[in-house]
């Protein structure tokens, strides 16, 4: 896990905010669930062969004996709470989007954390394949404000269960001359889960996993047409993708289209973001059949991409630097100072107060470190006055060099003129 220090913060906040913006360009409003949640809702739905039942998930009883997950990921617990608070009475689709921390027993590596964040957004109660093409293109809008124009779309389709059912026969067949070269992973996923052989980072190059049949060439009638529908909404919006018959997904209930999205020259765990049609997943609840599909992506992941690129607001991430840091000065400054700071506050002001009792010298050399445009002084004098001393620390104007003395009651006025 990791901290998000002051200096991340300003990337961070354009990135959220930016997604938050594109989503609701497109209708989508915002949902917030539990960090918490029963353990039921990911241990019933993910299947028991995916990494997220098998290593990721961080489980607990509670006091009460409970057993109860930090949330791997969004999409359960997205969908429990649209059954849980009868949701499918509303509109469909319900346009839902989510923002926040997620957690994974995970072998950490770049961009990749057991605390990590994500931003989601699902589409629940329809079965258009418009709809998942809407998706494809809000992600790619959302990587598009940020910056991240240079990135590339795979999509896929791994039909239905029935679809991957009869298809994991053929892969038994293709598979089984080669068990003893596959790695042990990819042994125990042939029991288990044989479609996750195609996805094994171990065996990626290995000739078995590279000739191995496409369930594309093993789609319904039904699947196919969903998949070309797809790609035909793709093309019209403008949007260029390869097809990646290799692209599968670990968690059973997720249908037909799925897709991810990487940066160029993309190796390893490199994924920026994916998506992808859960059809079974409300059901695997308890609920009724429900058709959805939705992405997320990692923020971590954006920020490193970004970062890499240079690419941050107003060029690289900085903490803005206070307008004014006060300098209260004798025993009465202090009070004043506090008073004309809160002046500025009110009127939009960014004030940084400055510690009593230090000397004007090393209270001007601490104002002018902070990068603040203006010095506000207040000693005792001013505060019998009812006055307060500006001065300028920095700034553009040639003219506005001389520190002044005004009311402090004209604070509020004077504001436009002290923002950064």
């Amino acid at each position: 896990m990791h901290d998000t220090l002051p200096e991340d913060a300003d990337l961070w906040r354009f990135i959220r905010d930016t997604a938050e913006r594109v989503a609701r360009l497109y209708d989508y409003r915002q949902i917030t669930t539990p960090i918490v949640e029963d353990a039921a809702v990911f241990l019933h739905t993910a299947g028991d062969e995916s990494d997220i039942v098998r290593k990721e998930v961080y489980l607990f009883e509670d006091r009460g004996g409970d057993a109860l997950a930090l949330r791997p990921e969004g999409t359960a617990a997205v969908c429990r709470a649209y059954l849980e608070h009868g949701m499918a009475s509303r509109p469909q689709p319900v346009r839902l989007f989510y923002f926040g921390p997620f957690f994974r027993y995970d072998r950490p590596q770049a961009g990749r954390y057991r605390q990590l964040w994500q931003f989601g957004v699902e589409a629940i109660g329809t079965d258009s394949p418009a709809a998942d093409a809407e998706l494809i293109d809000l992600q790619l809008t959302l990587y598009g404000e940020l910056g991240l124009t240079d990135l590339s779309l795979r999509i896929n389709s791994i039909g239905t269960a029935e679809t991957r059912r009869a298809f994991g026969k053929v892969l038994e067949r293709h598979f089984l001359p080669h068990l003893g070269t596959l790695s042990t992973d990819s042994r125990r996923r042939f029991e288990t889960n044989i479609l996750r052989i195609l996805d094994s980072k171990e065996d990626a190059q290995h000739e078995a996993v590279l000739s191995a049949p496409s369930i594309l060439d093993h789609l319904s009638a039904e699947d196919r047409a969903h998949f070309e529908a797809v790609q035909r909404h793709l093309g019209d919006l403008g949007i260029a993708y390869a097809i990646d018959p290799r692209i599968v997904r670990g968690l059973d209930y997720y249908a037909r289209t799925v897709w991810e999205v990487e940066p160029p020259d993309a190796v390893g765990q490199s994924t920026i973001g994916a998506g992808g049609r859960y059809d079974g997943l409300m059901e695997a609840l308890g609920g009724p059949a429900t058709p959805a599909v939705g992405f997320a992506t990692g923020i971590e992941r954006i920020a490193l991409n970004m970062r890499e690129r240079g690419l941050a607001p107003g060029g690289p991430a900085e903490e803005r630097a206070p307008d004014v840091v006060t300098i209260p000065l004798g025993e009465r400054g202090p009070a004043a100072a506090a008073r004309a700071a809160r002046l500025l506050r009110d009127a939009g002001v960014a004030v940084r107060s400055g510690l009593p009792g230090r000397s004007m010298r090393a209270a001007m050399r601490a104002a002018d470190a902070s990068g603040a445009r203006y010095a506000l002084i207040v000693g005792d004098a001013e505060a019998d006055a009812g006055t307060v001393v500006l001065k300028p620390l920095r700034g553009d104007d040639p003219d506005d060099t001389e520190q002044r003395t005004v009311p402090a009651g004209d604070l509020g006025a004077l504001a436009t003129g002290l923002r950064v």
